[in-house]
């Protein structure tokens, strides 16, 4: 996605913000476009605030004088706005292709609605051609992925689950702590029961099929910016 078409889909997600609103801010280079116009419109008077989804969103906010709250303090939000790495017709998400997935679903659940910005290569039927991340504690990690590979194969779903490293030996490390399995399945057809049976995973801290979070995406080409709409946000 270029950085025209960021910057496109940021200004587009700015017509959704009023003043006052509480805002899930998202992770990513899609995000970080938004963050920016949205950092001009709050040096322009817009109130609002925010609460991040990564420390690296967090940084930039403050950079850009963003004011800033937790969850603890405001944990019910009016909206979220953040990118994804896939997008089905339904609007069922892959997230976490930087990491950021447990804080930017806690964050989702949170808020009334939720935002999508993405290019249109990230329109999908089904998910799955983009690796699923599957963020794991880091004790038992061998055992947890050997119940993940016999979830996913009751479930008819094969492929490699390869830990995420940073360089050489050195496994990426999320802000909460954990580890990254990135899951090379291929089709996921049914998001919602594939995401039931991760979750009942002992180890598995959360994974990025976010289900049922988003009621409509900005989808930009090089035409401009359209909104698609959730067909069944359940």
């Amino acid at each position: 996605m270029s950085d025209a078409l960021k910057k496109l889909a940021g200004q587009a997600a700015l017509e959704f913000v009023q003043d006052g609103m509480k805002l899930g801010i998202g992770t990513g280079s899609t995000a970080e476009a938004f963050i920016r116009v949205l950092g001009e419109k709050v040096a322009e008077g817009l109130q609002i605030i925010g609460v991040p989804t990564s420390e690296r969103t967090r940084a930039l906010c403050e950079e850009l004088n963003i004011p800033l709250t937790t969850l603890d303090d405001t944990p019910q939000l009016d909206l979220t706005i953040d990118g994804a790495d896939e997008i089905d017709p339904s609007l069922s998400l892959i997230k976490g292709g930087g990491g950021a997935l447990l804080r930017e679903k806690i964050v989702a659940a949170a808020s009334d609605d939720m935002l999508v910005i993405a290019d249109e290569s990230k329109l999908v039927n089904p998910l799955g051609a983009f690796p699923l991340p599957i963020e794991v504690n880091p004790f038992g990690l061998a055992a947890t992925k050997i119940m993940i590979e016999g979830v996913a194969e009751e479930l008819g779903l094969s492929g490699p689950l390869d830990l995420r490293m940073v360089v050489g030996d050195t496994p990426f490390i999320t802000d909460g702590g954990h580890y990254i399995l990135d899951a090379s399945f291929g089709r996921i057809v049914d998001p919602k029961t594939v995401s039931v049976a991760l979750n009942g995973v002992p180890g598995v801290v959360e994974h990025g099929l976010f289900t049922g979070l988003a009621s409509r995406a900005i989808i930009t080409n090089k035409d401009g910016a359209r909104i698609v709409e959730a067909a069944d946000k359940t």
